[in-house]
């Protein structure tokens, strides 16, 4: 297949949910050892955390447990330091990512640029990891959920949330920037959360789904993708990666498989979305 003819702009992308579509985890639960290293989390929460992800992975995606999780994850990191976070994050991305990456996921994604397509990552999960772990593979653009830092601290309060149908809002966003036309682009999840992403584009796909995605998938003959072979991609990781601020990496725990994303509002407020 010839090379797509680098002087030109991508008319159509390809975008991909992260947790459990490109990595076989969940970024919260990859980064909860070494924060519990630098002591930004005890023990019972990497735990719980653990916990969490184990029930959505048998479980599937759940709105209302979902919120909980988050408002959770968002007690435990408010008034964490950015600057450690990062530090953090940018010192162990290739060791606690690059080996999560499914290999189906990175074969899709030079598939789709290799036809033309720019590919873009859409997550629940903060920019500040997102952003690393989409230029860890090669990938176009990516957006995330953001804080608001003040002082040098998360201060529990989401500016944007890159979850639901909000990740629809991001990928019309990115499409009129970018002069992408929807009906020819694809979208990749494996959470019923993601519907409104996956309705947005002309060519949806389901990767290992939820027992909704499935049923949906199934009734309307979306394409219905396994991964099930994650290895590391780090042959394909430039060293010079980590200078990416990554910012809050475990601050959010996942929407159905992608929602550990950042939203770390205080426990006691009720979550908020725009």
């Amino acid at each position: 297949m010839p090379a797509p003819d680098k002087t030109t702009t991508a008319t159509s992308a390809a975008f991909f949910d992260l947790d459990k579509t490109i990595i076989a985890s969940s970024s919260a639960l990859a980064f909860s050892k070494p924060f519990l290293r630098q002591g930004l989390i005890n023990r019972r929460a990497a735990l719980k955390s653990a916990y969490a992800q184990l029930m959505f992975a048998l479980s599937g995606a759940d709105a209302d447990r979902t919120e909980r999780l988050r408002a959770e994850i968002s007690r435990m990191c408010t008034g964490w330091d950015v600057s450690q976070v990062q530090a953090i994050v940018r010192e162990t991305l290739h060791d606690v990512v690059a080996p999560l990456v499914y290999a189906e996921a990175a074969e899709l994604i030079e598939q789709h640029k290799a036809e033309g397509r720019d590919v873009i990552v859409l997550s629940a999960t903060g920019e500040e990891v997102v952003r690393p772990i989409a230029e860890m593979l090669g990938i176009t653009h990516s957006m995330g959920s953001r804080m608001e830092i003040v002082d040098g601290r998360y201060s529990g309060k989401l500016d944007f949330y890159c979850y639901g149908e909000y990740k629809a809002v991001a990928a019309r966003r990115i499409a009129s920037e970018h002069g992408y036309d929807l009906a020819d682009c694809h979208a990749y999840s494996d959470s019923s959360t993601d519907i409104p992403l996956l309705e947005v584009v002309g060519h949806p796909h389901v990767v290992n789904p939820d027992k909704a995605l499935r049923r949906l998938a199934q009734e309307r003959d979306w394409p219905i993708h396994t991964f099930a072979n994650p290895v590391s991609v780090r042959t394909r990781i430039p060293t010079t990666t980590a200078a990416v601020a990554v910012g809050l990496g475990v601050s959010a725990v996942a929407a159905g498989a992608t929602l550990f994303g950042l939203s770390r509002r205080k426990q006691r407020e009720s979550p908020s979305r725009n």
